[in-house]
């Protein structure tokens, strides 16, 4: 018998994540809608700048098509220790995000995660394949295509000149 040639992901809503509850989530709810995806960390010098703007930013344009999808990752100068449950509890108490928060992932290396191994697969010239710290974004399009990889000290409100365009506003 014949075996099945290997089906590559061809967006990102080809990919299944963990939700905090570590329950099997699929990507391609959010087909039609721009995403915004961020590896986060509760302890970091950036913590309460990003997660204010990016609560601003979905507070904006929730409605009109942006989802934020939020990936604790503690592979950083260890700056998101807790568990799921820690660091939903630290997102919704503390900064009232209403965004989905996912399961704790590595974003390099041998267990990067598969979704964060096809985000860093395009071609960014200066950037290398690499996310170098917390609060790296990748802004991908309705068609599930990443369109552009923002530094993790690029202010998330910067962002909206081109989370506007893709959204047709």
């Amino acid at each position: 018998m014949a075996s099945q040639p290997q089906k590559y992901p061809e967006s990102v809503y080809d990919f299944t994540v963990k939700d905090a509850e570590g329950k099997d989530l699929d990507l391609g709810i959010f087909k039609g809608k721009v995403l915004l995806i961020v590896n986060v960390a509760s302890k970091c010098g950036m913590t309460n700048s990003n997660y204010t703007e990016l609560n601003q930013l979905y507070e904006k344009y929730k409605d009109k098509g942006l989802e934020i999808l939020a990936f604790p990752c503690n592979q950083f100068g260890e700056e998101e220790p807790g568990s799921n449950d820690e660091i939903a509890e630290f997102v919704c108490t503390r900064f009232k995000s209403e965004f989905p928060v996912f399961d704790k992932i590595e974003v390099n290396g041998e267990n990067a995660s598969s979704l964060y191994k096809f985000l860093k697969s395009g071609k960014w010239g200066i950037f290398s394949d690499d996310i170098q710290w917390n609060f790296a974004k990748f802004l991908v399009d309705k068609n599930g295509q990443v369109v552009d990889r923002y530094y993790p000290t690029t202010s998330p409100l910067s962002l909206e000149h081109d989370i506007k365009k893709l959204l047709g506003n």
